[in-house]
């Protein structure tokens, strides 16, 4: 039986001529011409009469009793079995086309290895039958090994982001539905299963990520049947795909990674994939955003006096945030209404940019420019514009604007186009701050989106866009085709940013993943941290400011100063390099950091959120270090506060050099840090 298969940097994916998933997982090498003939299972009493083996579209007429890959009707009859017509390979692509003859339905899946092990999946259904047909679902299912029995996704509420959770894949079905118009704080993110206890960087991994900013569902099945399941896909409301004869619905694509080293050979595969993909043009500019230093209240000679302290520090794009519209005094008015309010800019933002630029840096404007308020010019004007019904609950004061609607799609095209043809704008932070809460309208909304933002960045190529929904509610691969930045949560809080960037930088590089400086008293939770822990925690992914840096000590500039100079100096290795994660027995101490690509150099970091466990923790190891080259070790930053009579003998020192292997496998003894501080470490290879 011919066999499909595809193999790139240690996975594999092997169909067979029929359509069935046969692998997918480590590299299987070359395989003999039976290969399929040996993976025909038995056939268990109480059951169908052929052997049981997963298709790329299994449905209940397939003899799979669990969620099938494609449901929905014409009429009340739901589709029938997809039957195999064609399969075409390339070296890197395998085209499946399947037939349902008695429902009148056409589907073409494409199945894509990257060079870097990543797999993709997506299908395209088409009506060629009489009448319309109303599509229920069509999602990816791949199988996962039965040593597969541990899930790990991804929970959260604003402010608190990615929190990781873990279970036993049990007899059933564990699935995570979003009906939030967006991802959402909670956004399973990204399904893992794998061994047991699997870690950062021991375990094998099987993991599926939906690349879509709208409704969707993540789950893993276990049947009774014997086979367990991983499926992802656009999660529709009912009606909302209703095919007429000739239309067509293709689905998102889901992403799926295998690692046979932990969490981190997830990374390993995904972060290159991306940048392989979608790079930034530039170096990541250390970004000053205006919010939580002058929040509403905008003044030209105060922003002025900004200015010059971020220039001071060494910034390089000034951010004014929201506030400068027509109206905009509070968060309870104004949206959609995108003119510079003549009150507060009676010159409009000329004044303000020349003085940006003369301290020699970029301007950047926050919107928010799916959203309406009720109270705004533009909802009075145009009312049905508005999604939903006039009773419909506001969120944060405000509703949706129909993007669908080709009128309210213009305006907002025609307005963002005028601000950015007045002003040299080089970057928009992009926000979104209420979930959608309008059944059936998550598919029209976010295509709508996605084509206003492919609009905008096919008129103004160098201007950058940061996706940002209430924070981190909307960070996903789909979005990440159109946007160049990733705000990753709303707090700037150090202590619960260590873990939201952690977890969030897991599928996402760092360098699209914005982390801002805040003043010493957080702005959402109110806690007080050193500046020390603030600083260390920005400066890995891409660092700015959120701070009124014009009010703080000149010791306090001068150190921001040297930390904006030492990102500035290490942002190749930071944007570029392996990003990694150590496992830690105790949960008080992290430890990460990144290692060149040619692990010539490397900056890691050990991270105390509480009181560790031990009067005298674990040595600190640097995994991803070349075994056979030395490296020098040096302390770098502001020193952290620590409680202890003399530091190890090395630190003392100023430095080290040990062979990497050492490094990795023994490690060094640490500083005996207080809570909620970070200890930051350069590595460099010696000849």
């Amino acid at each position: 039986m011919t066999l499909h298969h595809l193999r790139a940097a240690g996975a594999s994916f092997v169909l067979d001529a029929r359509g069935v998933v046969l692998h997918w997982g480590p590299d299987l090498g070359e395989l003999p011409a039976d290969f399929a003939d040996t993976q025909v299972p038995a056939i268990p009493p109480s059951s169908i009469d052929v052997p049981l083996q997963l298709p790329l579209l299994p449905t209940v007429r397939d003899g799979w009793s669990g969620r099938p890959a494609l449901s929905g009707h014409r009429d009340g009859k739901t589709a029938g079995t997809l039957r195999v017509t064609d399969i075409q390979t390339t070296e890197n692509t395998i085209f499946v086309r399947s037939e349902s003859a008695d429902s009148g339905l056409h589907v073409t899946t494409e199945v894509v290895l990257s060079p870097e092990g990543v797999l993709q999946f997506r299908h395209a259904v088409e009506n060629r039958g009489p009448g319309d047909f109303e599509l229920a679902a069509l999602d990816v299912l791949l199988p996962i090994p039965a040593e597969a029995s541990e899930l790990l996704d991804f929970t959260g509420l604003w402010a608190h982001e990615r929190r990781p959770q873990r279970s036993a894949l049990r007899s059933g079905t564990w699935s995570r539905e979003s009906r939030h118009g967006r991802p959402g704080h909670d956004d399973a993110f990204l399904l893992m299963a794998g061994e047991p206890g699997f870690g950062f960087r021991r375990g094998r991994v099987w993991a599926l990520h939906l690349a879509w900013s709208g409704d969707k569902r993540i789950w893993a099945e276990r049947s009774a049947l014997g086979p367990s399941v991983a499926g992802a896909g656009e999660l529709l409301a009912p009606g909302e795909i209703r095919l007429a004869p000739g239309e067509s619905y293709r689905t998102p694509w889901v992403v799926a990674v295998f690692s046979d080293t932990g969490i981190d050979g997830l990374s390993d595969r995904l972060h290159p994939w991306i940048r392989a993909g979608r790079r930034p043009a530039a170096p990541r500019p250390v970004v000053l955003n205006t919010w939580e230093a002058v929040y509403f209240d905008h003044d030209l000679t105060k922003l002025s006096a900004l200015v010059d302290a971020a220039a001071e520090v060494g910034v390089e794009r000034f951010v004014l945030d929201d506030g400068w519209f027509t109206g905009r005094r509070d968060d309870r008015r104004a949206l959609g209404d995108w003119y510079v309010d003549p009150d507060v800019w009676p010159d409009g933002l000329h004044p303000l940019i020349t003085r940006v630029h003369a301290a020699g840096m970029d301007f950047g404007l926050w919107a928010e420019p799916e959203m309406i308020s009720p109270d705004s010019e533009l909802a009075r004007a145009h009312p049905s514009w508005i999604l939903g019904p006039p009773s419909a609950p506001t969120w944060r004061f405000q509703r949706v604007l129909d993007l669908a609607d080709p009128g309210a799609f213009g305006y907002v095209r025609d307005r963002l186009i005028a601000l950015l043809t007045e002003y040299p704008i080089a970057f928009l932070k992009w926000d979104h701050n209420r979930d959608l809460l309008e059944p059936g309208a998550a598919h029209r909304q976010t295509t709508a989106l996605y084509r206003l933002l492919a609009e905008l960045r096919a008129a103004f190529p160098d201007v950058e866009i940061e996706s940002c929904a209430s924070g981190g509610a909307r960070i996903d691969l789909g979005i990440l085709e159109h946007v160049d930045r990733f705000w990753t949560s709303d707090t700037n809080d150090p202590l619960d940013r260590q873990l939201i960037q952690r977890w969030t930088g897991v599928l996402i590089p760092p360098e699209f993943l914005g982390g801002h400086l805040g003043a010493g008293a957080a702005h959402v939770t109110g806690r007080t941290s050193a500046l020390g822990f603030r600083l260390a925690t920005a400066l890995f992914g891409h660092a700015g400011i959120e701070w009124d840096v014009s009010r703080a000590s000149a010791a306090d500039r001068a150190l921001i100063a040297a930390w904006t100079a030492e990102y500035q100096r290490l942002r190749p290795l930071l944007h570029s390099g392996v990003v990694v994660r150590a496992d830690s027995p105790d949960p008080a101490v992290l430890v990460h950091g990144v290692v060149a690509q040619d692990r010539s150099a490397a900056v890691f970091a050990l991270v105390t959120l509480d009181a560790p466990a031990a009067a005298l923790p674990p040595p600190l190891r640097f995994p991803g270090l070349d075994p056979d080259r030395s490296y020098t070790v040096r302390p770098l930053g502001h020193p952290p506060r620590t409680v202890q009579d003399a530091p190890p003998p090395w630190l003392a020192a100023g430095s080290v050099t040990l062979p990497g292997r050492v490094l990795t496998e023994i490690g060094l003894p640490v500083p005996l840090l207080t809570p909620e501080q970070a200890a930051l470490f350069t590595l460099d290879s010696t000849p």
